[in-house]
Parts: C-alpha cells; structure tokens; sequence
C-alpha cells in the first residue's frame, strides 16, 4: 500500500479490530468495509464522471475554455494529484500511460468509423477525439491497478500469461477488423470463458478471506462500466449513433465490448501486479479467525494453572498473529514478484 493508504488502513483497523467478528453485525461491517475499498479503488474514474456530470449541469456554454478542453484539464489535475498524494505509484502510472495509449488508438478509429461521436469543440484533440477520453481508459487501469493491492488479491489456476497476452490481442485486434471482416467476438467470449473458467479469485475484506469466479467478477465490472457510460452519454459527453435522436440506455449488447475489454485490462494489469497464488493463510484465514467465544476460551485456557505441566509444551494461538496485509488494508505492503501460472 501507498503511506497514505497505511495511515488509513491503521486509523480504520484501531476501531474496526474491536467489533465482533461473527453474526449479522460482522457481516454488516465487512458489507460496509467492501463498499468502502471499492469506491476508493475507483477514485480516479468516479472523480472523473464527477466532472463529466459537472460541467454538462454548470459549465457555461459561453466560456472561453471548451468544455472538452476543460474536461481534459482537470483529468490531469485528478492524475496529478493522485501521485502527488501518493495514492498511486509510479509504476502504477506506467500502467495507465499504456491504457491512454491503446484507449486512445482505439478511439480515434471508431469515432472516424462512425461508432460513436463526441461534442465538438476543443483543441486538445487527437482528430475530433478529446484528450480527455484516454482518461477514461486509464481510470479502468487504475481501479484494477488499485484493486490488486486493496484487497489482496491472489488466483488460483490463472492461466498462463502468454495466453491470455495472444488473447487479448485477438481481441484487440477484433475490435478493428470486424468493421470490414467477420466479427469474432462470440466466438473470443467463448475463448475467455475457457481460458478463465476454472480460475478463482481469493480477496480479503478485513482478516476473512472471499473467493469468487474470475468470469463473475469480469460480468460484475463490465455491469459497473456500463452504467458509467451511460452517465456519461446523459451528460452528452459522446453519444452512440442510435441516441442522436434523443438519449436513451446504452444497448445492453455493449456489455459483451466491456466484458471482452475486461480481458485486455487485466492483461496489462498483469504486467505490472503478476497474479499470484495464494498460500496456506490466504487460503485458511476464514478458519483461523477465531470468534468472540473462542477467543474467550483460549484466554481462560491460557490462564489455567493446570492447563499446563512443568514438562508440556508451551500453549501457543494455532491461529497466529492477527492476519494483515494489502488486502485487510493493514499490515505488510508484500511485493507482487511471484508467478501464477507464467508461461
């Protein structure tokens, strides 16, 4: 973690460590904790939507900065405060540059193939694409940037990357030529589902480890994605050829784009966080989190004269030290050097 993020993470766990770790009430934290290291995964592209719904509401029509212009100056003020605040890295940065870059690349294509169009005005623009739009790319690199770290997140069977690396690009590629050639995108879902299917995806909340299916959570993220595109053609920011008569909700068929886009963010991710395995305590920590009882019952054994004999050995916790790390937004910030499933 960043030590902005540390000095968050102690303040939050010196109030969170005293509550009951089992029952409804435990639950209703760890809902809250969950929701919370969400939203602050996506700071970046939730400030960002913020501007884009801010100036369609208050930015005056008359001023002399365009609104796309304006738009682009303040996403970078929002990148170049998130490093001066070190809530990024720099190597993090790295990561968004090449999103900006394979974003952008790709939308100075489809705005010229017609697919979609942005407000006209501006000078910070590639063509009649503003700048600001390789921000929005790069926000998706910096919540699964951010994301890898906040929750700890570790995979089992991930497969190996040079797959997933020709994947990507197949998809990529697709992206481009089904404008002029046969669209493979079923058939690149399909290939996803194959390629990710039996992988799994272990997160940590507070000390609980969770698991779920890597395919849910690309389903989950490209949903939250969606939603935000839609925003973002209320605001009018783009508009899709189908809404220049009037707005209405983004076709759901664009959720199998953003699914597919899901592969090609991970991959990048990947370069700079390599999926890794989870050990024995990820994998056990939702056993080894002792409840209110237990841990009652351990201190009255612990503190029983008989509970020992001048020959037995010493009484040691089997669940150890209290678990911390990126994911529990506590603790150790682990370096992400290991390899999961690298070809």
């Amino acid at each position: 973690m960043t030590s902005v993020e540390q000095r968050i993470d102690a303040w939050a766990h010196r109030r969170l460590d005293r509550l009951p770790t089992d029952g409804p009430r435990a639950w209703l934290v760890e809902l809250v904790v969950f929701t919370l290291k969400q939203a602050w995964a996506c700071l970046f592209g939730a400030l960002l939507l913020a501007a884009i719904l801010a100036t369609r509401l208050w930015y005056p029509a008359d001023a002399p900065l365009a609104r796309n212009d304006a738009l682009t100056l303040v996403a970078v003020a929002i990148q170049v405060l998130m490093l001066a605040t070190r809530l990024e890295t720099a190597r993090e940065m790295r990561v968004i540059l090449l999103f900006h870059v394979v974003g952008t690349a790709m939308e100075v294509f489809k705005t010229d193939a017609g697919s979609w169009s942005y407000a006209s005005g501006g000078v910070l623009a590639i063509g009649a694409v503003p700048l600001f739009s390789g921000f929005m790319y790069g926000a998706v690199g910096s919540y699964l940037a951010r994301v890898m770290r906040i929750f700890d997140l570790r995979f089992d069977r991930y497969p190996r990357r040079w797959l997933t690396a020709l994947l990507a690009g197949a998809i990529y590629a697709n992206f481009f030529t089904h404008h002029w050639w046969w669209d493979a995108r079923w058939l690149l879902v399909a290939a996803v589902v194959v390629l990710y299917g039996r992988c799994v995806m272990h997160f940590r909340v507070l000390t609980r480890v969770r698991r779920m299916p890597v395919l849910v959570a690309f389903v989950l993220v490209s949903g939250v994605i969606w939603i935000a595109e839609n925003l973002g053609t209320l605001a009018g920011a783009w508009l899709y050829p189908a809404q220049a008569a009037g707005w209405h909700l983004v076709s759901v068929h664009k959720l199998v784009a953003w699914f597919l886009l899901m592969l090609i963010s991970v991959v990048l991710v990947a370069w700079l966080h390599v999926p890794r395995p989870p050990d024995e305590r990820t994998r056990d920590v939702s056993a080894q989190a002792p409840g209110p009882r237990e841990r009652r019952a351990e201190t009255s054994t612990a503190t029983t004269p008989a509970a020992r004999t001048t020959n037995s050995p010493p009484i040691t916790n089997v669940a150890g030290p209290p678990l911390r790390g990126p994911g529990s937004m506590v603790g150790s910030a682990d370096g992400v050097g290991s390899t999961c499933g690298d070809g």
